[in-house]
């Protein structure tokens, strides 16, 4: 969606470097509201052209009394906006208005009891208390004048705070994650009575919206879209063949990194579903060829990328003219790769965000640029995608690039791919493959000495990952019944030639990634 086009209400969350900023624009959307994310620097005035509805100030690991401490822009408090503060955000609105923050006596982290002591407006209908998730180390020691108390904590006398009039609010808890109850219900108060946004953000507003804009956009030109079968893409092709049609030529390119009988599967289910032709293109040896003796990451995603615009010119000449080139990137890749409006360092570089070249000459069509994972999902619901593509797990567009840890081989590509599918498979069998995010197998070049039958194999060590999410910026690691994990396990060393050791992978995200690279 282009924010310069769209005329709904929003609300606009600064990002002080909190690991949750994210998490706050999901959980107003979830509300029906319209949100983005920007640095917390961003000037008045633009936030005055703008014109958002409301402005929420994340957490960050600051404290604002310390040298250097991110400030936002001064006039940003007599814009007349409602603010909402967040743990550092609401040290912000203390220090910037008189108070006085501090180190606290008794640092607060994990799950507090909110006493409410005001239930007026930003916590309506949440009753006399909640519990709530606390992460700092500071606390306001002094409220400013024209602030009361809304709510206190054992540990904090003002773990809420309110200047009515101004329509500006402090808490110092996080409602955005799940372990504070009916967080959610505190942001939409704050969005929708507080500020006033109208509940006008769902997917079927989305999908007319960005229909109109792609049409206004692309005009009478032609669109070539890359797609790998995963949700994104299919969700994209999808998308842009409602709105324009023939105009629009999709691409499938075998790069020899993709899951099992993956070049099959796709075209057939974009053929027989969506009614949409491929053109199938069989780049395998020549990715290959040019990841070998490649082990950097950034080197392997960067090389993928330069591939893939060579693949794409090599095409447009085919059947071209194109004039546009149609991307699935999602808005967590652009929070990841650190081109996003907020200040997130960059993670990894995604192909279809930083690691396509500057000489690739199309314009860049990304419509689902400001979605989240599963709004993308929900838009797919919408679009008549099939089950077999819509409940997918999510593929890396690099694809087992970033699984195969090391130089990329012929024979840790075979393994990563048949103990993939050996993954998926028991996660079905088991009634487990539709409950968690994403599940795969990846190899590295560790070895481990295995007995097959009566003979010592030295062989690969394979690394299981499965993982619940809801947008990829978080995860956490599934803990699947033991017999499930046995099962795999032996199917592995069993069936998958050169695996002789099987790990679990139990690490969060963060401090993990979902990849392994």
């Amino acid at each position: 969606m282009d924010k310069q086009d769209k005329k709904m209400d929003e609300i606009v969350v600064l990002d002080f470097g909190s690991q949750y900023s994210h998490l706050i624009c999901r959980r107003i959307r979830e509300a029906n509201v319209y949100c983005e994310l920007l640095p917390y620097n961003t000037p008045a005035k633009v936030l005055k052209e703008m014109n958002p509805k409301g402005i929420i100030f994340s957490g960050g690991p600051a404290s604002v009394y310390a040298k250097d401490a991110p400030k936002p822009d001064k006039q940003i408090f007599s814009m007349g906006k409602p603010i909402l503060g967040i743990c550092y955000g609401h040290q912000v609105l203390v220090d910037n208005f008189g108070g006085k923050v501090k180190r606290a006596a008794s640092r607060e982290y994990g799950r507090a009891g909110l006493v409410i002591d005001d239930n007026a407006d930003l916590f309506k209908s949440l009753g006399s208390g909640i519990n709530c998730w606390m992460s700092h180390g500071d606390a306001a020691d002094k409220v400013p004048d024209g602030f009361q108390v809304l709510a206190h904590t054992e540990n904090s006398q003002s773990a809420a705070i309110g200047n009515k009039d101004k329509k500006m609010y402090g808490i110092q808890f996080h409602p955005e994650v799940v372990h504070t109850e009916r967080g959610v219900q505190i942001l939409k108060n704050f969005a929708q009575e507080i500020a006033g946004a109208k509940p006008e953000w769902d997917m079927q507003s989305f999908i007319d919206t960005t229909i109109k804009e792609i049409r206004e956009k692309v005009g009478k030109k032609r669109v070539l879209a890359a797609v790998s079968g995963g949700i994104d893409s299919t969700t994209v092709a999808a998308l842009l063949h409602r709105a324009i049609g023939d105009q629009l030529q999709c691409v499938f390119v075998n790069t020899g990194l993709l899951r099992q009988d993956e070049e099959t599967e796709v075209v057939r289910l974009f053929k027989e579903h969506l009614d949409i032709d491929l053109i199938y293109v069989d780049a395998e040896k020549r990715f290959l060829r040019k990841l070998k003796g490649v082990t950097d990451p950034e080197k392997k995603r960067k090389i993928i990328g330069e591939e893939f615009a060579n693949e794409f010119v090599a095409v447009a000449k085919k059947h071209g003219p194109f004039q546009w080139l149609a991307q699935g990137t999602l808005y967590p890749d652009v929070i990841e790769s650190g081109v996003s409006k907020g200040p997130a360092a960059v993670i990894k570089t995604h192909h279809n965000v930083g690691g396509l070249p500057k000489w690739l000459h199309l314009k860049v069509i990304e419509p689902l640029r400001y979605l989240y994972k599963d709004e993308v999902r929900k838009v797919a619901r919408l679009l008549g995608v099939p089950d077999e593509l819509l409940k997918r797990h999510p593929f890396p567009g690099p694809g087992l690039a970033v699984r195969i840890v090391g130089e990329i081989t012929p024979e840790k590509t075979r393994i990563a791919k048949h103990a993939s599918k050996i993954v998926e498979d028991e996660l079905k069998v088991a009634g487990y493959y539709d409950k968690v995010w994403q599940a795969y197998a990846a190899v590295g070049d560790d070895r481990a000495v295995g007995v097959l039958g009566d003979e010592r194999v030295y062989g690969h060590i394979v690394m299981i990952r499965v993982v619940e999410s809801v947008d990829a910026m978080t995860a956490d690691w599934t803990r699947l019944p033991y017999e499930v994990i046995e099962r795999m396990s032996n199917r592995i060393t069993n069936e998958v030639e050169g695996a002789t050791w099987v790990t679990y992978a139990v690490s969060s995200k963060p401090p993990a990634t979902i990849e392994p690279q």
